[in-house]
This record gives C-alpha cells, structure tokens and sequence, in this order.
C-alpha cells in the first residue's frame, strides 16, 4: 500500500513540482548554488591532490590518475583531462609538499562542504526549527565526509579495473567468439550512475540536520542525478560544437567551465534537497512567512 505521501504526489505531479520550484525560488536557490559552486572550484583540487596522496599507498597512481579523469568528466563535462593534468603535474613534484600546504589543503578541501551544509540549513529550515546541530559536529563533519569519499573512490577504482579486465575478454557461445568489451563499457557506465546516485543520497544524509530517512535520500538522490545526466550531456555537446567560451575568456577558459559545470550541478543538488525537503512537509501545516533573509527590504 502507498504512503500518503507518495500518493499525494502521484496525484498530482504538477502541483507538487511547482510548489518544489516556488520554493526553491524563495529560498534564492540559484544565489546558494552560485556560493556552493564558488567554494566547490576552490576545494575541487586540493579535495583530489589529497585523496590521491592517501590512496597510491594502496593503488597505483597511473591507475587512480585514469579513474578519477573518468568519473570527473561526470562532474566537469569536457575538462576533466585539464583538471588531471594539473593534478598530475603537481604530483610530480610532490616532494615539495610540506605541513603547512598539507593542512592547508586539508582546509579549502573542506570549504564547499560547509557551505553546503550552510545552504542546506536554508532549504531545511524545518529541521532546524526542531533541532539545532552542535557546532563540534559541523565542524568535524566534512573531514569525515572527505574520509569516506576516499574509501568510496578506493572501492570504485577497484572495480572499475576489474570490469575493464573483463573488456580485455570474451565468450564463446555455439562456436562463435563474443567480446565483452561492450559489456564492459555498459556496466562501467552503470556503476558510475550507481555511484552518482549513491553519493548525492550520502550528502543528504550527512549534510541536513537529524536523521534524514535513506528512502528521502535516494528520492533526492535519484531526482538530481537523473537531472545531472540529461544535463551534462547537453553541457558536453554544446561546449564542444557551438561554445565560442575560449574565444572570450582565452587562459581562462578552463576556470570559466568548471565554474560553470559546478554552479549548474549545484543547483540541481539544491533542487534535490528542495525535493525531499517538500516531500517531507507534505501533511504538515504551513509554515508562518518569515522575512527573507536574501531578499532586499523594499521600501
């Protein structure tokens, strides 16, 4: 039997995705997301420099180098093998790293993290008004978090070798050879949308405040990924047929389209957290209309 939640939303679709939108507009949402992707282009690389220098004692470096710039390209359509570049050359020379750059790195990889969390208590603004984090807990919460990404990006390093190995094999079926390597390419492909939908679900997990059930989590999760596909397809294409971006802002060109790339994938994340927070106050009473605090005071 369904939930009454989920049959008011299959009742009516259309006004459940407009209150979604109307909300996410009050709450200034493209302003969040432009402050999300902001700090996100700051901790995107000393995020990968440090989890790489973890994981190579445990993989090869070539081996995570080449599944980090597959996956990232989910992130930054089109620049990922730039952003490797860079993270490559810094590597190199490695030895130069010291404990100051070391926990400063350790430090601006955390920043988008907080600012999530900061934009999230906006979108969640129900959830604070019943329970209050402790400021311990927000502030060790994104090093954990950077924690359990590094194991995640370990797991899926792992696997995605071993399906490229099966790409390398094939099958012999009534006498005829059929090569797996498509095979290969499909389930690569569908553990990284596996992986996608998985990690967006773990940020509404850990970033809102209380317990968010993983059945609301996996709604978000799932709504922003799919959203995040049909778009960064369109995204890859455009900047490669009909983007003049290069012409205009030149050496900047990179900085510009993973800024870009970042702002459009913060907003869906936003979007998705807009999704579950809704859902979650479908039967509840209105909220009282409170001044907001992003909108200029009209006189």
């Amino acid at each position: 039997m369904l939930s009454p939640r989920i049959a008011h939303v299959l009742k009516s679709p259309g006004s459940f995705t407009w209150t979604v939108l109307k909300q996410f507009k009050k709450n200034q949402g493209l302003l969040l997301a432009g402050a999300v992707a902001y700090y996100a282009l700051l901790s995107i690389v000393p995020l990968l420099i440090l989890l790489v220098m973890a994981l190579s004692y445990f993989v090869d470096q070539a081996l995570l180098l080449s599944t980090l710039g597959r996956y990232l390209e989910w992130l930054v359509p089109g620049q990922s093998r730039t952003v490797i570049g860079e993270l490559h050359d810094f590597l190199t020379n490695s030895n130069v790293v010291g404990w100051v750059l070391l926990v400063t790195m350790l430090f601006f990889s955390s920043l988008a993290f907080t600012v999530l969390e900061n934009a999230f208590s906006v979108i969640f603004l129900h959830r604070i008004q019943v329970k209050k984090r402790r400021y311990i807990v927000s502030a060790v919460l994104p090093y954990v978090y950077i924690l359990c990404l590094g194991v995640g990006v370990l797991v899926v390093t792992l696997a995605s070798n071993s399906l490229q190995a099966i790409g390398q094999d094939s099958i012999v079926i009534l006498g005829h050879e059929w090569g797996l390597k498509g095979v290969s390419g499909a389930l690569l492909y569908l553990l990284g949308l596996a992986g996608e939908i998985l990690v967006v679900s773990s940020v509404y997990i850990a970033m809102p405040v209380g317990r968010l059930p993983w059945r609301h989590a996996l709604i978000g999760g799932a709504t922003a990924a799919v959203l995040w596909e049909i778009t960064r397809h369109i995204l890859a294409w455009y900047f490669s047929t009909l983007s003049k971006v290069s012409v205009v802002y030149g050496s900047l060109t990179t900085s510009i389209i993973v800024l870009f790339s970042l702002e459009i994938g913060a907003t869906l994340l936003l979007l998705g957290a807009q999704v579950i927070s809704e859902y979650e106050r479908i039967g509840l009473p209105e909220p009282p209309d409170v001044p907001n605090p992003f909108r200029e005071t009209q006189s």
